[in-house]
């Protein structure tokens, strides 16, 4: 079961404080802006494997990930696994809740031992009115999400599976200097977010190791040897 944690009191706010302080929506505001914000926010703890919602049911919060991270999937007619994106500390879902009544069209699940801010969709339309550049932002957050999706339907629909799993890869390492990446996700998901399966991934991964592109260090961790070559797959 997850636990409630739904007492205010001025020790609060520096609980709560980096949780929002976090997330891209609201770290433009000043200190007295983020206060007013936390003092609508509750905290919620999940452990892994727990599902903090369910397709279908009422969609009425803004849940943002303090600690830990959540998966977003959604389940096919046949039963299988669509993973949708994987959020970590900063990130949020529920945020159609903020504009009408509706409910969950995913799932939300635990993948570790997880502890989240809400904020019900009532207090948060109050702060939009007050802080219209919170709107601003959170617009914004819908349309890189709905680009994202774009691109994931197009690289399904266009590229062949060493390509997905190529560029997966190069997203993974960003902008960062080094040329090591771990894993965000297991297996499992990466087969679920890129279309394909776990074992079709592990061959593939196998395949671009012979022709030394990526070497696998361990089960999550992978050097990109040649990224040019790795982008020509």
């Amino acid at each position: 079961m997850h636990t409630h944690d739904n007492t205010y009191d001025h020790h609060t706010i520096g609980t709560y404080k980096p949780c929002v302080s976090l997330v891209p929506i609201f770290n433009h505001l000043d200190a007295m802006q983020l206060d007013e914000i936390i003092e609508t926010t509750k905290s919620t703890s999940y452990k892994k494997g727990e599902i903090i919602y369910h397709a279908g049911d009422q969609s009425d919060s803004l849940y943002i990930v303090n600690k830990g991270k959540i998966k977003i999937y959604r389940l096919a007619e046949s039963g299988k696994e669509q993973l949708v994106r994987i959020l970590s500390p900063g990130e949020f879902t529920g945020e159609y809740a903020l504009f009408n009544e509706s409910i969950h069209e995913s799932y939300a699940e635990a993948l570790m031992d997880t502890s989240v801010c809400m904020i019900k969709r009532s207090d948060l339309q109050e702060i939009l009115m007050k802080f219209q550049s919170i709107s601003l932002k959170i617009l914004a957050a819908f349309s890189k999400r709905i680009d994202q999706s774009e691109r994931q339907t197009t690289l399904f629909a266009t590229e062949k599976v060493e390509t997905r799993i190529a560029l997966f890869l190069a997203q993974c390492l960003g902008n960062d200097q080094s040329n090591e990446i771990i894993l965000p996700m297991s297996k499992k998901d990466i087969a679920s977010y890129l279309g394909t399966t776990p074992e079709t991934i592990s061959r593939k991964l196998t395949q671009l190791e012979e022709k030394r592109y990526i070497k696998q260090k361990s089960n999550k961790k992978i050097e990109i040897v040649d990224l040019d070559g790795l982008l020509l797959v």
